[in-house]
């Protein structure tokens, strides 16, 4: 079955570089260049990935990613941002986008992204269609679990309720406690990529991730920062 991709782009141009370039990979695609006409397809039809530019006529990709997410977790978001919008960036990340790509972009960085993105969301797709029972397929420290099967994690015997890419990020930490990792590093290993200049996404999504697992996301005690280095996951914070 191919991966199907809604390309939300009102640059015809762009949108047309994109189809062609993901069609080469056996993706099927659609193009909305309409705000309000996306978002009723992204509500209504299943997609393996959105890939969504900012500035857009009636709803913006903004708005899209804000209310997609509410509604659609563990839903595959891609924005599509302008090189100068620093701002829009940002935003579209603590929105809750996966990852972001500023425009313009090469044709090899465009299939790069995609492919990282449709991987987790066949791993997510695959788990919740299947029937699962539980074995030691899963990661604990202290009050901290990631069951790998069902794709969830508790804490405390809370469900968190984390998208496909917070998941990933937060099982990494874990599978390393107490390893200190750069963002360079956390962006190969999650999203799939090594590319400077995208450090604001995982600085996004570890705030994210924070505001799902901490106590107080101000002063974390689990997810930690390592001034000058990077993120490490302090199982003390997680302990009995």
């Amino acid at each position: 079955m191919l991966d199907r991709v809604l390309i939300v782009e009102d640059d015809q141009d762009i949108a047309d570089l994109i189809r062609v370039n993901l069609q080469e990979l056996g993706i099927h695609t659609e193009h909305v260049a309409d705000g309000n006409e996306a978002f009723k397809q992204a509500q209504e039809q299943p997609w393996d990935l959105l890939m969504l530019d900012v500035m857009l006529p009636g709803m913006s990709g903004l708005d899209i990613c804000r209310l997609i997410r509410d509604s659609k977790p563990q839903q595959a978001i891609l924005m599509l941002t302008a090189k100068i919008s620093e701002t829009d960036r940002v935003l579209g990340l603590e929105l809750g986008a996966d990852d972001y790509m500023t425009k313009p972009f090469s044709v090899r960085e465009l299939q790069a992204r995609v492919r990282s993105q449709l991987r987790k969301a066949r791993v997510v797709q695959q788990l919740s269609s299947e029937q699962v029972t539980h074995n030691d397929q899963s990661l604990q420290i202290g009050k901290l679990t990631i069951d790998l099967q069902i794709h969830q994690v508790s804490l405390a015997d809370k469900v968190l309720d984390l998208t496909a890419t917070e998941f990933e990020l937060l099982h990494y930490l874990a599978s390393h406690p107490n390893q200190v990792f750069t963002r360079s590093q956390l962006l190969e290993a999650v999203w799939g990529y090594h590319h400077s200049g995208y450090e604001h996404t995982v600085n996004s999504h570890i705030n994210r991730l924070r505001s799902k697992v901490e106590l107080n996301a101000t002063t974390p005690k689990i997810v930690q920062t390592v001034w000058g280095v990077g993120y490490k996951l302090n199982p003390q914070g997680v302990a009995l």
